[in-house]
């Protein structure tokens, strides 16, 4: 039987992502940039899973911050997310006020003020590495890109375990090979962003369940399968594919211990399968989500910016409609199985989850 070396448990079984990253079962809680909050990454962390946290645009002082907090509400494992990839741009003053022009009518209604070219748009990911590396969580997860050697075996110095993120099979042996513990499957079916890094995004839409199968046959670690995995069908059609485990995202952000404003936990319930899109109106990169009324009037303008531009711009009109309770202002991200999303708790969303495992992955406590 194959095994590998985990950094905090020794040589466990190449097929168990639970002794790998140390929970009782193997579901994993989906990061969201920007929507993740303590309270839910802390109760699917404490129900047995893997909770995570996503960092996207976290300060060093920001990160070691929620860390603690994660700390404080939950002894058990859990995962922050970092982004790679990630250029800083440098706007001329023209280019700067079309952008700014561009959403002048979205910001308006929500009345904001225009902002300023900031100096910066977002931390860099060697300031948001060193606060990670040094507050130590059992696990780090990474979006769009390959960690480098070095990352990863620092990472593993300090006893976390390393998760990557593939939308394609090659993305996977990329990922593998730069040395990470586990990898995650995102089918295009998954809400939010499209982690896509060595083609571009319409050239890396595979589905959920034609990848994991592929990506178990390709790579030997643990494949997490994530898109379309909402309850107890899905776990088990992933786990009957050869997955080592799942990644849940929509059907946890609609429960009430999310971060989403009211808004978008009603549009999670009310939207069909046909009812998505992927879009780089919000953001400037391609993500999954309603195309509400924000998005039609960005794209009808056709004057998206680049990433991460436009969601640091964007991000000053939804703020205040997520204070206001204004789904058609928000950036509504949710995946193709939306309508499947039917629980209003974490912990019966989970209870789902585990009741599509396989026997043999559930533990006698379960």
């Amino acid at each position: 039987m194959r095994s590998r070396t985990s950094p905090r448990r020794g040589a466990v079984d190449v097929n168990d992502l639970t002794g790998l990253v140390g929970v009782d079962v193997p579901i994993v809680l989906g990061p969201f940039g920007g929507m993740s909050s303590v309270a839910l990454t802390a109760r699917v962390s404490g129900l047995g899973g893997l909770g995570s946290f996503g960092l996207y645009g976290y300060s060093a002082d920001r990160i070691r911050a929620t860390v603690g907090a994660l700390r404080e509400a939950t002894p058990r494992p859990f995962a922050v997310n970092l982004w790679l990839g990630v250029t800083e741009p440098e706007p001329t003053a023209e280019e700067w006020e079309r952008h700014v022009e561009a959403l002048r009518p979205l910001l308006e209604e929500m009345g904001v003020t225009p902002p300023p070219m900031p100096e910066r748009f977002l931390p860099t990911f060697e300031e948001q590495w060193e606060a990670v590396l040094d507050t130590a969580p059992h696990v780090v997860s990474f979006v769009f890109g390959v960690p480098s050697v070095a990352a990863v075996e620092e990472a593993h110095r300090r006893g976390i375990v390393v998760i990557g993120t593939a939308t394609t099979v090659d993305e996977a042996v990329a990922l593998h090979d730069g040395g990470v513990d586990a990898v995650v499957a995102s089918g295009f079916e998954s809400a939010g962003h499209r982690g896509s890094f060595l083609r571009p995004v319409p050239e890396s839409l595979v589905g959920t369940f034609a990848l994991v199968p592929q990506m178990v046959d390709a790579v030997p670690i643990p494949v997490i399968a994530a898109g379309a995995v909402a309850d107890r069908r899905g776990v088990a059609a992933a786990f009957a594919l050869g997955a080592h485990g799942v990644q849940a995202g929509t059907a946890f952000l609609a429960t009430q211990e999310s971060a989403v404003a009211p808004g978008h936990r009603r549009a999670i319930a009310g939207t069909p399968a046909h009812g998505t899109v992927l879009t780089r109106a919000m953001s400037g990169r391609f993500a999954r989500g309603v195309p509400n009324r924000a998005v039609r009037s960005i794209e009808e303008r056709d004057a998206i910016a680049p990433f991460p531009i436009q969601n640091w711009l964007t991000a000053h009109f939804r703020a205040e409609a997520a204070r206001r309770n204004e789904p058609e202002l928000l950036s509504l991200w949710m995946g193709q199985a939306a309508a499947l999303a039917r629980h209003e708790h974490a912990h019966e969303v989970f209870a789902e989850l585990v009741a599509g495992l396989p026997p043999e992955r559930v533990s006698p406590s379960e």
